[in-house]
């Protein structure tokens, strides 16, 4: 375990300050799909045959990978066209399946992802061990308010439980799905449906994030400007590069838990 106060080194520009909203996740990985398919039937309707036409499909989404700010990011836009070729092909039973049917799964996902939290961090679980040693350098008094913010499947909350089990453990998610899931998950935890963004973060001694780079500056300022001088704001991964932590935890995966404490 690392603990330290600072930390150095250059940062790439987030997606979302290069490309403005074309940069918010996932419109870059909806949109190089879009384009490879378009190049694809495009170049199918020239009579340049399928292969060229893949090719060409294929290149194109490796290029527009670059728009992904993360190898994982990169990797799902990369191969967003030859997998969706591939599920469409007679041989994977789907070639009678009609058009239409293919919203379905978008459907769902605007369900469980909707609109307004594209700007968010997708569903990611905090893993369970993670915030095992949080306490051992934020300790909080019997009964603390702890917010875990965008709490998804309730990951984020049983890892809180486990490193403050006498705290007051709240978690908000926009989704209403994952919210019912994680109430359901989470029944000693208060779970509530809300945008964290306009949530009041005053009231709690400690507000837990897994978001995302581009979402930090954001989180920081929120918590300057609401949380009360003494309490916490904890990232698990990400920080903002401009703000220096309290301290830096190293989860048992390898991954750094940026400490913020409020001034």
């Amino acid at each position: 375990m690392n603990s330290t106060g600072s930390s150095s080194g250059s940062h790439p520009v987030p997606a979302a300050k290069r490309f403005g909203f074309l940069g918010t996740w996932p419109l870059p990985a909806l949109l190089a799909w879009a384009a490879a398919w378009g190049l694809f039937r495009l170049a199918q309707g020239w009579s340049w045959g399928t292969t060229t036409a893949l090719a060409l499909a294929s290149a194109l989404g490796v290029a527009a990978s670059l728009w992904g700010h993360t190898w994982w990011r990169r990797l799902f836009i990369a191969a967003g066209f030859p997998l969706s070729l591939a599920l469409s092909l007679p041989a994977a039973g789907l070639a009678a399946v009609p058009a239409w049917a293919w919203l379905v799964p978008l459907a769902l996902l605007l369900l469980v992802y909707p609109l307004n939290a594209w700007r968010d961090a997708p569903l990611f679980p905090t893993p369970r061990q993670a915030l095992d040693t949080l306490a051992a350098h934020v300790p909080l008094a019997p009964g603390a308010r702890v917010l875990d913010a965008g709490c998804g499947l309730g990951d984020g909350l049983l890892a809180l439980r486990r490193a403050y089990p006498q705290a007051q453990l709240h978690g908000l998610e926009w989704s209403w799905p994952l919210r019912a899931a994680c109430a359901l998950r989470c029944p000693w935890a208060r779970v509530r449906r809300g945008d964290i963004w306009r949530a009041d973060w005053s009231g709690y001694d400690l507000v837990y994030l897994f978001q995302r780079p581009e979402s930090m500056a954001r989180a920081l300022h929120k918590a300057r400007s609401q949380m009360r001088r003494g309490s916490w704001l904890v990232s698990l991964e990400f920080q903002d590069p401009a703000v220096a932590p309290t301290h830096t935890l190293t989860a048992p995966d390898g991954r750094p838990v940026w400490l913020y404490r409020m001034p």
